[in-house]
């Protein structure tokens, strides 16, 4: 069943809805964790009528902040984000860990805390190179000069309004998957692989592609990064704020999910939250979380839910 009304919010609720009534039941072949899907999805928020903060439950928007600015450092190590008490990247190099060292029982917790007192460990352990912040900021290239995708593409569009090409990509098939060689593979996905920059009528929108898209857990958070990494790039380029347009490839919700996701369709949206941006810096890099201000978020209690650490890297049995 489609609910039909007008709140932003409940393009995401149907979308929710539609995967219960229709979704596919997949198998991820790394973790035996199930989910069920459908492709080629979209929705879209007029970012001038709202920040677009879930309402339905409670969204971490220290995570969100700090993730974003994360990326936006071109940082690779996940000590940025325990620095400032934000954990929702630890899964990632504890899985990496424990596949390089099968032999070592240290719990998760241990091992953060590993990381954060022990730089030598820290420095191994908790980077993941080639994650998004690098492939924004730092794009590898056989040149040995590394590419600014995110800077370039402000300056594109601050130079060219009419520009079609201000693409950023994380997607380097080198790295990724049975692509890989063992050696050089970055063992966890990038899901949220490529967004796009257009004027239109001195408003700037963003366009993302999202080829995997876990709907209860990371969706929220996307959709909140995004529309956050908007704002921050009208605020440099003197453009209003236009459009955040989300489109998925395989957009599903995890099996271990779906008391979560029934519990969040019994709730009305709230009204949506404002973003200001205190720093009215013209250099993205001048940025920090601290001038970011959420404004008015009055939302349902949070949802609580496990992460799937699926995709990334897979070792074929020989």
């Amino acid at each position: 069943m489609t609910i039909n009304k007008t709140h932003p919010e409940y393009q995401y609720l149907n979308l929710l809805q539609e995967i219960l009534d229709h979704g596919f039941r997949k198998v991820d072949r790394g973790t035996g964790d199930a989910s069920f899907s459908l492709f080629g999805k979209q929705m879209r928020f007029d970012l001038a009528k709202g920040f677009p903060l879930l309402t339905t439950k409670r969204v971490y928007w220290k995570g969100v902040l700090y993730e974003l600015f994360w990326f936006m450092k071109g940082l690779t190590n996940i000590k940025y984000l325990l620095d400032h008490n934000v954990h929702i990247w630890d899964d990632y190099p504890y899985k990496i860990y424990l596949a390089k060292n099968p032999k070592i029982k240290l719990s998760k917790e241990e091992f953060v805390a590993k990381l954060v007192v022990d730089k030598r460990f820290g420095d191994k352990w908790g980077e993941l190179p080639r994650i998004y912040g690098q492939m924004w900021r730092a794009w590898p290239t056989k040149s040995g000069q590394p590419i600014d995708q995110l800077k370039w593409a402000i300056r594109e569009i601050t130079e060219d309004s009419s520009c079609h090409n201000a693409i950023v990509t994380s997607w380097n098939p080198e790295y990724l998957y049975t692509m890989a060689t063992p050696e050089n593979t970055s063992y966890f996905p990038i899901c949220h692989n490529l967004y796009q920059l257009n004027v239109i009528d001195n408003k700037v929108s963003l366009h993302l592609y999202q080829r995997s898209a876990d709907l209860f857990l990371g969706v929220p958070f996307n959709i909140a990064s995004y529309a956050l990494l908007a704002h921050l790039i009208a605020q440099v380029t003197g453009y209003e704020v236009g459009e955040l347009v989300h489109t998925f490839g395989d957009v599903h919700i995890y099996e271990m999910h779906l008391d979560q996701v029934k519990e969040q369709l019994k709730r009305q949206p709230k009204s949506l939250p404002k973003i200001k941006i205190h720093n009215q810096t013209k250099d993205i890099d001048k940025l920090e979380p601290e001038d970011v201000e959420l404004i008015n978020y009055q939302p349902h209690e949070p949802i609580r839910a496990k992460l799937s650490v699926s995709g990334g890297y897979f070792a074929k049995k020989k």
